[in-house]
């Protein structure tokens, strides 16, 4: 087939619609063969030209990240992405494939995908080398270049590099000294691509030990035989810090021959983090529809992982993934949800009181110390719950610690503590909107004290500041909170031990 009038660029950058087919015509159509590093270092260069985006969906790395990816591209190095659990390492290995060419040529039956015009398998070789210029010649998209194995303990050298197949042997009647009985691993079968191993630590150390060469030298041995392959792969690894000293480690000459290691971290900021959060909770349409998310309410959901990060009855060394408040998130809207649900109301706003229905997705997602595990994994959920509320409550409201200081002034919670010195409030999780709110004004001063602070609220923000000041108030020992299976009940935390008369209005609680 005659392509004569066709230029490729590279590698059929853009690929036209009548492909080459044959060798012949590949090599009339003006193709040039180039490695996969080199591919990747050119789209880069023209995507940073362009000001395009290289990672989609990956928030918080702008400045720290990604300046360390594209350099580590630009230097043809192979990667190791090491960070803590849910730091988008996978993801962004991934979608690497994105500045590889749409599609490249390909020796047709090739277990390797040869490239036509720069073949290393004897397959290809020998193929060629039969039917030269009418050798078939297919294309192969950038999807197909890219390959992924989780290292696992249970992984051989036969599996990454190849083996001897009796199988084969035996079906094609070859002797064992034939190469056309060797069985090729994932590492040549990557060949043109990119290769990505996970949990990188994982790999026996004599595993580790077989991509010594291949890593330097650029080529691989297949025991038993005389040949050797040079593969042209880009790899990419993702360890976890923790693994180092846990569950095994990355041995130093390897290490040594990764010519780039990235450090990835959690967002740095609740902005950040919030907003990966919305973006990766998977919900429906009709709980988008049916549930509204306040800001405060989502915000206190991303400061449980901020305080889970910083607990002495957290592991810091395995980490928080980003995966809890992605979990938690979805169980609040499921909250809100069922409760909509259950009064039959057609839409509704989650709570704080929802906040309840996350802990299991909290408990399922930390790594407790010793001194955790003795807490309880519950309790220390509940109490990063009440660390969250604590932090985000002096941000909208007066600090009741400051409060307690300044004696010579008004205690703008007084009217309330002191309500709750005679009376108790059930807010049980079921309570529609309306009567949500009907008990939240039964208590005196509440509403003014939402107001004065929160000026212009709607009257559902205005709800959920009400609601907001009673757990803020319980976090700061000021009232009392028991959590029943219908719900909440907040009381005077000291009513059992001093009066009332004790206190003057001004003074409360100090």
């Amino acid at each position: 087939m005659k392509n004569s009038a066709v230029k490729l660029a590279g590698n059929m950058k853009n690929m036209p619609k009548d492909m080459p087919t044959t060798l012949g015509a590949l090599k009339e159509s003006g193709y040039t063969p180039s490695s996969v590093k080199d591919e990747l270092r050119r789209n880069l260069i023209e995507k940073i030209a362009t000001k395009a985006p290289v990672f989609e969906g990956v928030l918080g790395y702008e400045h720290s990240v990604f300046p360390e990816v594209e350099r580590a591209l630009l230097s043809r190095h192979n990667i190791n992405f090491l960070g803590l659990r849910g730091q988008a390492k996978t993801r962004m290995a991934r979608q690497l494939t994105k500045l590889l060419d749409p599609f490249v040529p390909a020796v047709e039956g090739s277990p390797i995908n040869d490239d036509p015009l720069n073949p290393i398998s004897k397959y290809a070789k020998d193929k060629i080398e039969r039917e030269r210029d009418d050798t078939p010649v297919v294309w192969i998209s950038r999807e197909e270049r890219y390959s992924e194995k989780l290292a696992t303990p249970d992984v051989t050298v036969a599996d990454l590099i190849g083996d001897t197949d009796p199988i084969k042997a035996a079906n094609l009647k070859l002797d064992y000294a034939d190469e056309r009985v060797i069985h090729f691993g994932l590492i040549p079968r990557a060949h043109r691509g990119i290769f990505v191993i996970n949990e990188l630590p994982d790999l026996q150390p004599r595993i580790q030990v077989a991509l010594f060469n291949i890593l330097q030298e650029g080529d691989i041995q297949i025991r038993g035989f005389k040949l050797r392959l040079n593969p042209d792969v880009m790899f990419v690894f993702t360890a976890n810090p923790e693994d180092y000293t846990n569950r095994g480690a990355i041995i130093t000459p390897l290490k040594d021959r990764i010519q780039s290691q990235i450090l990835t971290h959690y967002p740095k900021s609740t902005e950040i983090s919030a907003a990966i959060t919305r973006q990766e909770a998977k919900l429906t349409d009709a709980q988008r529809e049916r549930v509204t998310v306040p800001e405060l309410v989502g915000d206190l959901v991303e400061e449980i992982a901020v305080a889970a990060r910083s607990s002495e009855f957290v592991d810091q060394k395995s980490g928080v993934s980003a995966r809890l408040t992605i979990s938690a998130y979805e169980n609040l809207v499921s909250a809100a949800e069922r409760r909509i649900l259950m009064n039959g109301e057609k839409s509704g706003r989650a709570r704080i009181g929802d906040l309840l229905g996350i802990v299991p997705a909290v408990t399922g997602k930390v790594e407790l110390v010793y001194e955790g595990e003795q807490e309880g994994p519950k309790e220390v959920a509940l109490g990063l719950l009440s660390k969250a509320l604590r932090a985000k409550f002096s941000q909208y409201f007066p600090d009741p610690e400051l409060v307690k200081k300044k004696k010579n002034e008004p205690n703008p919670y007084a009217v309330i503590l002191q309500w709750f010195g005679k009376n108790e409030l059930e807010l049980r999780a079921e309570l529609n909107e309306k009567d949500h709110r009907k008990a939240l004004l039964s208590v005196p001063g509440l509403q003014k004290l939402a107001g004065k602070y929160n000026p212009g609220a709607g009257e559902a923000e205005e709800t959920l500041m009400m609601e907001f000041v009673l757990h803020g108030l319980a976090e700061h020992s000021l009232l009392g909170k028991n959590i029943l299976d219908e719900g909440l009940t907040f009381s005077d935390l000291f009513s059992s031990v001093f009066s009332m008369d004790d206190f003057e209005e001004g003074d409360y609680g100090s």
